[in-house]
């Protein structure tokens, strides 16, 4: 088989070094186009989102096989079922929002490249890329507090304000992965009643529909905001707001009332 040759694009300015150093989710970055492809970012302010294709180039790429790296005490998985940095040809596909571009610069506002490495593509993030439910390998991170984070990031992916609710709701399904594990499986039952933003930011985190297979389901109120999970061979769980606040920070027994029924 041919070899295959790839010219880098440009190049990722970061505050972050080195690949230890880099948080989860990345840090504010800057990716400076080269001047021969300078030309290709026209109208690239049309998208809030991109894929950033880059190369790892401080990745080991000996690893086959590996535990995943939010969570080193999960069994091995092959790289090519893993987004591991580690893999024979270290290309990293990262979503990331475009803050603004100011000639052959592109400010972003999360990106998880270090200082100094080579982009190879940039792609406009499409309606098509949507995937709403999707089959996946279910990869809990190593702690409570991480697994926070990232579904607070990802309710704000979804939701894309992080009102009070949105708060509520991610220490809701927090809660609701303690006891029944991946939230998007098809016989696990959502219902909410409660605001739009409660409903909205669930749904997402849940990644329930209201049809192929019906597990989604959702009751405006002004005067309560709950949730329900039912799980047929495990129980049902009910989550009332206690108030008058949603703080991150607060035990689950503060800020909840737990119902759970096998």
């Amino acid at each position: 088989m041919e070899n295959i040759c790839l010219n880098p694009v440009g190049r990722v300015v970061s505050s972050v070094k080195t690949a230890r150093e880099m948080p989860a989710g990345g840090v504010p970055a800057v990716i400076e186009i080269l001047p021969p492809y300078e030309a290709a970012l026209l109208r690239i302010e049309e998208n809030s989102h991109l894929w950033i294709l880059s190369w790892f180039h401080q990745s080991d790429r000996s690893n086959l096989v590996t535990p995943p790296g939010v969570n080193r005490d999960l069994p091995e998985y092959g790289v090519f079922a893993l987004r591991a940095a580690s893999r024979p040809n270290p290309v990293a596909m990262s979503l990331t929002k475009l803050i603004k571009r100011e000639g052959h610069r592109l400010f972003l506002e999360k990106l998880d490249a270090v200082d100094g490495t080579p982009v190879i593509d940039i792609k406009p993030y499409f309606e098509n890329d949507i995937v709403f439910s999707p089959v996946t390998s279910y990869i809990p991170g190593k702690n409570r507090e991480y697994r926070q984070n990232q579904m607070l990031r990802r309710a704000i992916a979804h939701h894309q304000e992080e009102c009070l609710h949105l708060q509520l709701a991610v220490r809701m399904a927090l809660v609701a992965e303690d006891i029944f594990g991946h939230l998007n499986r098809p016989d696990l039952i959502v219902s909410v009643r409660g605001s739009a933003c409660l409903a909205d930011t669930i749904q997402g985190l849940s990644r329930a529909r209201l049809a192929n297979p019906p597990r989604f389901s959702f009751v405006p109120s002004l005067t309560i905001q709950q949730t329900n999970w039912d799980l047929a061979d495990k129980g049902t769980l009910t989550l009332t707001w206690l108030g008058p606040t949603a703080m991150l920070e607060l035990e689950d027994e503060e800020l909840l009332n737990i119902d759970f029924a096998n």
